[in-house]
């Protein structure tokens, strides 16, 4: 239902109608002389994508396809300098970690997972030609723990390592609901900045201020209700913490620059007093409400309706986070094309800003990291699938139009979103939908954009089709402001064939779709033309650290390029290490802080699986503040995060412990 079909002869009428539509809906559009794409100017009426651990170099390459795929900014992972973690290993879990990038060693541009500080500057400078914004992921609440490691500039940004953190430091939260520790303790074992010190204010401010002069437009702040309000408690020296009102205040441009907050929602997490501070925050309740909403296949307007953040604006919202997709499970519980059915939802709406996070390349609900399991290259295909592109380009075009959303013939398993009189998205579950239904669509005739073939009728309010809308189907529907654009290239190899492999060679089908040519190149070598269907060998005795480069470059008959790099990694060649075992019977036990509820759940993972979703199984009680659960499946190198449905060790966006053969856990 998701795949891409579209004949060449289309393709080749489309390069004969590539023109501007003459007829303009409202908001403003940004126009570039290389592209006729209509990118919205304000980052917040467009769509963001989350390029997870993709790195500048893959960005850059990428913009066209971005592009072309409706969205109007992309958000990087964290761009300082960090810990170099594993030793330097590049899988984003394994040899090497995606988390590393979240432990600063300091705030200077580049690290070895993303590249360096000229490549980020030709990457937003490409942004900028093509109208797409660039929002960096900014972790200014807490460093690495590897103190040693911090650099010399930070240190003497601070007058010393004694004045970088909190006095409370050496504690770990136990108590989220705490203002206090929430903003001052320690967080899942990452140092807790002093983010009221004046001379590191200023340090960050000078970092980011640097990200605008490479051509940053906007910042996510990581951890952001971990940083004090102005009228949070503060530690005993009494400092009120003005960080939020001078970063906000003080950046270059600053009435330009769009800020948001991380704000995992739970116990006294002042999302709105964030939101007013710095104009948007995570919506993550919601996301949460939206996912349970396509699995239980039940989108009635009164669950998908409510963002859980009060009577406001300044919500960024999303189908699922990078926290989310690691941290609790969602990974097995959706598959790339519940995704897209709720990410239609989203995108449509007039309220928030809708950001994608792209999954791993090749992840699916029986693997968490993909095909690839590599820092550095992009993600999943499903970023740019049909629904999803026809959607963003629905939203630019509907910039503000009201919405109002309905179940059409008040059945829960469908949901239709209008934008004004001028468009309509509808997202189907499990249920078909017969035609007839009510609609605020104007009279006249519409095509799906989705399918860019079948023919929907609006009038006097009733919208009706030849034949029901299938189960688990998108349909976008609006004429002003549609244009029709040129179908981009596709480059790729083989969707069946996995990166990782243990053997001497391993044979690739590369694949070519609407391109007018295709090169390959192996290990940056020299590039050499195939055609769609032509077979290449990867030779393990050809690797560098075990790996073998294959970069595939592609140009439609429209002109633009594509681009898609793949990493594979022979198992022989990359080092062992010794892996943590812990046998099915096996015991752990924790004891739980006085302040937690009295029922408590351990969530175990490891290596793509899960013992059960989150919040994980139920402990046994044992007494007092202590809690035992028994292992029930063979585990090499799991993890565990304690909770009591509510509040949970370590914090919410953090990695769990490390699960150890009658492991004994507390708090700190």
């Amino acid at each position: 239902m998701f795949k891409k079909i579209i004949s060449l002869s289309l393709a080749l009428v489309l390069m004969g109608t590539l023109v501007f539509s003459l007829v303009s809906c409202s908001g403003t559009f940004a126009q570039s002389a290389n592209t006729d794409y209509k990118l919205t100017e304000k980052i917040a009426d467009g769509t963001i994508l989350h390029c997870f651990d993709w790195d500048f170099e893959t960005i850059t390459n990428s913009l066209e396809d971005i592009a072309a795929a409706g969205y109007s900014t992309i958000q990087t992972s964290p761009i300082n300098e960090c810990l170099v973690g594993e030793g330097g290993g590049m899988q984003l879990y394994g040899d090497g970690k995606w988390y590393y990038h979240y432990q600063p060693t300091d705030y200077k541009i580049g690290n070895y997972q993303l590249g360096t500080r000229d490549e980020f500057k030709k990457m937003c400078k490409k942004a900028d030609e093509l109208g797409i914004k660039v929002i960096v992921d900014v972790v200014a609440n807490h460093t690495t723990p590897a103190t040693a490691q911090l650099g010399k500039g930070l240190l003497d940004a601070v007058d010393g390592i004694k004045n970088l953190y909190h006095k409370n430091n050496s504690k770990d939260i136990a108590d989220y609901g705490d203002r206090l520790q929430c903003t001052t303790y320690k967080m899942g074992g990452l140092p807790d900045i002093n983010t009221e010190n004046k001379a590191y204010q200023d340090y960050i401010i000078d970092y980011l201020n640097d990200c605008i002069k490479c051509g940053a437009d906007g910042f996510r702040y990581d951890a952001a209700k971990h940083i004090g309000l102005p009228d949070d408690p503060t530690e005993t020296d009494g400092v009120k913490n003005n960080f939020w009102t001078r970063v906000i205040k003080e950046v270059k441009d600053s009435d330009r620059i769009f800020h948001y907050g991380e704000v995992l929602q739970g116990n006294n997490d002042r999302i709105g007093d964030y939101i007013d501070k710095l104009g948007a925050c995570t919506a993550s309740s919601y996301g949460g409400s939206l996912r349970n909403a396509i699995v239980s296949n039940c989108v009635d307007t009164a669950f998908v309706d409510d963002m859980y953040i009060g009577d406001r604006t300044g919500a960024v919202t999303w189908v699922e986070s990078h926290d989310n997709y690691i941290n609790d499970g969602n990974w097995s519980a959706m598959d790339n094309q519940q995704v897209a059915l709720a990410w239609a939802i989203i995108a449509a709406r007039e309220i928030g800003t809708p950001l994608f996070f792209n999954r791993p390349y090749g992840s699916s609900i029986d693997n968490q990291w993909g095909t690839m399991n590599r820092i550095g290259a992009s993600g999943d295909y499903n970023y740019k699938d049909k629904s999803v592109v026809a959607v963003n380009f629905f939203r630019n075009a509907m910039v503000g139009e009201e919405e109002n959303l309905s179940n059409p013939d008040e059945d829960s398993t469908s949901i239709q979103i209008c934008r004004g009189d001028k468009g309509a998205v509808i997202v189907t579950t499990k249920d078909k939908i017969e035609s007839g239904f009510d609609t605020d669509l104007a009279d006249g005739t519409y095509t799906d954009r989705v399918d860019n073939e079948t023919v929907y009728t609006v009038k006097d309010g009733k919208l009706t089709f030849d034949k029901p809308i299938d189960e688990y189907t998108v349909v976008v529907l609006y004429n002003e402001g549609y244009t029709q654009y040129a179908t981009p290239a596709t480059v790729k190899i083989s969707d069946k064939t996995s990166c990782l492999y243990d053997t001497d060679t391993l044979n690739v089908k590369l694949t070519a779709e609407n391109a007018k040519s295709a090169t390959y190149s192996l290990n940056d070598g020299k590039e050499t033309v195939y055609k769609d269907g032509d077979k290449i060998k990867i030779k393990a005795k050809d690797a560098t650290d075990g790996v073998v480069t294959l970069t595939l470059r592609g140009e439609s008959n429209a002109g633009q390029e594509t681009y898609m790099k793949y990493y594979f990694t022979n198992s022989n060649e990359v080092g062992t290490s010794t892996a943590r075992v812990v046998e099915k019977g096996d015991n752990i036990t924790f004891e739980k802080p006085k302040s937690w509820g009295d029922t408590i759940y351990a969530y175990v993972y490891g290596d793509g699986a899960q013992d059960a979703p989150w919040p994980g199984l139920e402990m046994k009680s044992e007494g007092g503040n202590k809690y035992s659960y028994k292992v029930r499946f063979d585990w090499e190198d799991a993890f565990v995060i304690f909770s009591d449905g509510n509040t949970q060790y370590p914090g919410e966006n953090e990695q769990g412990l490390e699960l150890v053969k009658d492991g004994e856990y507390t708090v700190g």
